[in-house]
Formats: C-alpha cells, structure tokens, sequence
C-alpha cells in the first residue's frame, strides 16, 4: 500500500495570528490521526515557478488515511480558524512504490 502526503506551500501569510491558531489545532489532529510531519518550514532553494516560502510535507500511512484525516472534524476546525489568513497551495498525494 502506498503512503500518502499533504504538501502546503504558503504564498503569503496574511495574518501570523491565524496561521498560529491554525497551528495550534492542525498538529494534534494530523497526529493523532497518524500523520507525520516531515518538513515544517521556510524553503532554502527554489527554481523555476519555485518561490521560497513556508513548506509543510506530511507524511501518512497510505492515501486514504490522508483523505480521511483531512475530512476529519478535527482537522476541519483547524481549516476554520485558519479562514483566510493565508493563500496556500494544498495537495494530498499518493507515494508510489520505489524498487
């Protein structure tokens, strides 16, 4: 089974104060529903379209296990308090095999 992974890259923050209420109710929730935070934080190198912004790679156990907990109440709340504090670019992706 593959795992799954949200990738958030914010192109802006527009209030430090949401982003940090956010914060404070996204990580439980992802935690708790098994997610593993691999990268939080400012990016060292971009190219291309890249831009050096904030950058949050979670890793799950699989890709529904994503899905799952990003419809979760929990997570949804945190999605709430984060409104529109931010303009990010969120994806959830499937891992694939390597080997």
């Amino acid at each position: 089974m593959n795992k799954g992974y949200w990738i958030s890259c914010y192109r802006e923050i527009y209030d430090a104060d949401k982003l940090s209420a956010y914060a404070a109710l996204a990580k439980p929730a992802i935690e708790s529903q098994g997610g593993r935070f691999l990268v939080r934080g400012q990016a060292a190198y971009a190219s291309g379209s890249g831009l050096i912004e904030r950058t949050v790679l979670v890793e799950w156990p699989s890709l529904e296990k994503a899905q799952v907990a990003y419809k979760s109440g929990d997570y949804q709340k945190a999605l709430v308090a984060l409104s529109d504090g931010v303009d990010r670019d969120f994806r959830i992706v499937e891992g694939a095999e390597v080997g």
